[in-house]
Parts: C-alpha cells; structure tokens; sequence
C-alpha cells in the first residue's frame, strides 16, 4: 500500500444562502482554493471523486453529471459517494484509497450542500416504503438519543450549552464560518428557545450553503510540494443498519469498531494523549460528549467531565472543534469533508487564527444518517 498525503485544502465562505454562485460556482471556489494551496493546477489531477448529501436536499437528481465540466472531470474519472451526512469523510478515504493502490497519483476530492435551493426538513422527513416516519427533521430524531446519553452518563444540563459557547467562539476565529457569535455566552446560550428537548436553539447547527475541496497526492507528488503536507495515517469507514435488536443510539457499533479499526491501523494505543487535536461531526452541542466516548477517547459516561474540566477547549488536553465545527458551519455534504480538512490544516500549520500550537497529529471524524454512517482519518506531519 502506498503512502498518501494532503496537499491542499479549500473551502467556501458558507452563508444561509450563497445566491452570488451556483452550485457549480460554489464547488470551484474551494476546488480553486485547494488547487493554490496543493501548488498545482488541473492538468495534475488524475481524477474526482465527489460528495454530497441526498439528491433532495437541492432538488436536484445526480447532480455530478451537470457538474462534471465545472469540477474538471471532463475526460477524467469521477465518482460520486453519498453516506448520508458522513459523505465529506467517506468522499476523502476514496480519494485516499485511489492514491495508496497506485491507481492514480493526484486526486482531488470535493463535496458540497446548497441548502437554500430546497428544503432539508421536507428532504429528511418523507416516508420512504417499510421504514418508520419521521417528521421532525433531524433535531427530532436525535433529540431522544441525547436524553438517553444524559440519562445514562449523569450528565448535568449545561453541558450542552458549554459545548455550544466554545465552538461558537472557535468558530468566531475562523473567517469561513457561517455563524460568528464571539460574544456568545452559556447564559445566552440557556436563554434561547428550546427546539427538542432538550436541544436549544444555539446549541443546534445552522442550515449552510457551502463546498469543501481536497487535493490528495502521493509520495512523487508530496516530493514535487514546495509546503508543508498532512499524510495519512489510517483511514477507517463502518456502517451498521438504521434499527436493529439492541441497536445502541447513543453509542453505535459502527462508530466504536471504526475507530477501533483506525487506532489499531495508525499505531496509536492512547488516543487522549496521543492525538493532538480533533475535529469532531458534532451538529448538536451534546454530541460532544457522546462522540468522546464512541471513539474511544474516554470511558463511556466520562465524555461530559472533559467539556466541563475544559479540556476540549484550545489549549486543553484534547482541542476539539477548533474551527467551529458543524455547529458554525453545516453544508451537510461538505460538513464531514470539512472536519477531514481542518484536521489536515491543523498539522500543516495553515488554520490561521484557530490554529491548535504544536498539533502533529490529528482526528477528522464524520458520521451521517441514524447514526449509521461513520468515517475517520488520522493524519500527521510526519508519514
């Protein structure tokens, strides 16, 4: 197996809605980004792979055919993936996987979500044949998950709203972000209106017009980089079914084997220590703690004593989300991408104001659909 590395990284400036570009326009401002910051240029891409959401969340069915052109794909392989909300992760270890066989020695990886040219609610709650309704979108559904964590964990109420005032603030030093609250405070936070219980208003990701790009290179290529890279360490995808007998929702199988299976692949027998920052998928605040103990780095009903000691803070034991993370900025297609590019940033040194000191080595994590869906990578300085 070849090694593999990032070469570069971009994205979008997400907004509510971005009706200055289309969808293609809003793919090529990161894919454009990420080429200047790799160091090349299209006649170096071997082939795309492309990410995204359901087709309903725009509207609009196979959306890599009208966009083919327009993300250089034209006379090239392209291929779509789409698991759900994890897509941007699974989009990036494709990518990976064409690189570490040889099969290709450049590739750029690229997802995106324009929300605003559709409705997500409606897109999330239709009935598909043989499966349970749900009507409540995205926070309904997982809202009963996290009474069950609390339940379970003992976890006092403000934790959630801890989580949200850090990322917030986080992403307040990120000049992506969709939402910008620096000022934002666990007072404000237990003050806004409650969704789902017992979800609150800031403590809920915003709905985001936004792309994610990649480009991802071999070792040739990485010799032929003029900048500093983030190789890839392992990578790890696991799927289980949306209900089962003794499926567990708050700690779900697939993303506890996942991570298992990455630990295991990179060398790494203490995470806590070991990795220097993560980029956790955390659309509502209370995943923090959760997705803390699933990925193995704290004992199960532990996660919440790290947010409350601080320790996810920049500057804390383990900085989580230092660039806002979902609950700033959500394309729901380019979110997990997103995670899987901050991460490759922190190593590189390129994440500007939110920059975690000294990160060699870091988490990009995402999960998607009824928790079903998980996708992980860790990457560092050094191969």
């Amino acid at each position: 197996m070849r090694r593999a590395a990032v070469l570069g990284t971009g994205q979008t400036d997400h907004r509510t809605r971005r009706t200055d570009v289309s969808m293609a326009g809003l793919c090529r401002e990161a894919i454009d980004r990420a080429l200047l910051d790799a160091g090349t240029d299209w006649s170096q891409i071997d082939a795309v792979v492309l990410g995204k959401a359901p087709d309903l969340f725009e509207g609009v069915m196979m959306p890599e055919l009208a966009l083919a052109q327009s993300l250089g794909a034209a006379g090239k392989p392209l291929l779509r993936v789409h698991t759900a909300g994890s897509v941007g992760g699974a989009t990036a270890i494709v990518a990976t996987s064409l690189i570490r066989a040889g099969v290709h020695r450049r590739v750029l990886a690229v997802a995106f979500e324009k929300q605003s040219e559709s409705n997500a609610m409606w897109a999330l709650s239709i009935q598909p044949p043989f499966t349970a309704p749900i009507t409540a979108g995205a926070g309904g559904y997982f809202a009963p998950h996290i009474r069950s964590y609390i339940r379970r964990s003992g976890a006092p109420p403000h934790i959630g709203a801890l989580v949200a005032v850090k990322d917030r603030r986080n992403g307040a030093l990120n000049p992506h972000t969709h939402l910008r609250q620096p000022d934002i405070t666990l007072e404000s936070v237990q003050a806004s209106p409650m969704l789902w219980d017992p979800i609150r208003f800031d403590e809920t990701c915003p709905s985001s017009d936004g792309a994610c790009a990649v480009v991802i290179g071999d070792a040739a290529a990485v010799s032929a980089a003029s900048r500093e890279v983030a190789w890839i360490k392992a990578t790890s995808m696991r799927t289980e079914p949306t209900f089962y007998a003794g499926k567990d929702h708050v700690n779900p199988r697939a993303g506890a084997d996942a991570a298992a299976a990455l630990w295991a692949s990179a060398g790494i027998k203490d995470p806590l220590r070991e990795i220097d920052v993560a980029e956790l998928y955390v659309p509502f605040s209370w995943f923090e703690p959760m997705w803390l103990e699933n990925v193995g780095f704290i004992g199960q009903g532990q996660g919440w004593k790290l947010v409350e000691n601080g320790d996810t803070r920049i500057g804390g034991v383990l900085p989580v989300n230092p660039s806002g993370g979902v609950l700033c900025s959500n394309p729901i297609g380019a979110s997990g991408l997103l995670r899987f590019a901050e991460s490759a940033m922190q190593v590189m040194g390129r994440a500007g104001e939110h920059q975690v000191p000294d990160a060699a080595t870091a988490l990009g994590h995402a999960y998607g659909g009824g928790s079903q869906f998980f996708s992980m990578w860790v990457v560092g300085r050094t191969p």
